[in-house]
């Protein structure tokens, strides 16, 4: 069973950097290099409603939400099995729980999701 688990977040100051691990396992071996990798983010009461990054299979295409243009760079490792989101001059409206996705290169949605990790962001 493919799992996704996220963790590098907390609880830091408006202007913190910080960086996201999403580490998958349960994979056939190099599976996860054919995945496409995004950050999706839930604000505080709010569903899952913005996808602040995206990355291609290979890592050579990245995209980003407005909001967080400048700010966030994705990046991953396939050797690893592992996605990265490191994330800089953090807002208070940054304050959401950060979830790791994958999908196919097909797939229109994400199909696989870990449970998150909550980052808060204090002014």
């Amino acid at each position: 069973q493919v799992q996704l688990v996220e963790s590098g977040g907390g609880l830091v100051q408006a202007g913190d950097s910080l960086r996201l691990s999403c580490v998958a396992s349960g994979l056939p071996f190099s599976t996860y290099s054919t995945l496409c990798v995004g950050w999706p983010r839930q604000f505080p009461g709010k569903k899952v409603n913005e996808s602040v990054a995206a990355i291609t299979s290979s890592g050579a295409h990245t995209t980003y939400a407005d909001s967080v243009k400048g700010r966030f760079i994705i990046s991953r490792d396939n050797d690893k099995n592992t996605g990265y989101l490191q994330i800089s001059d953090l807002r208070t409206e940054d304050t959401a729980i950060y979830y790791c996705a994958t999908r196919s290169k097909i797939a229109i949605r994400y199909e696989t999701w870990g449970r998150g990790t909550q980052i808060t962001v204090s002014s």
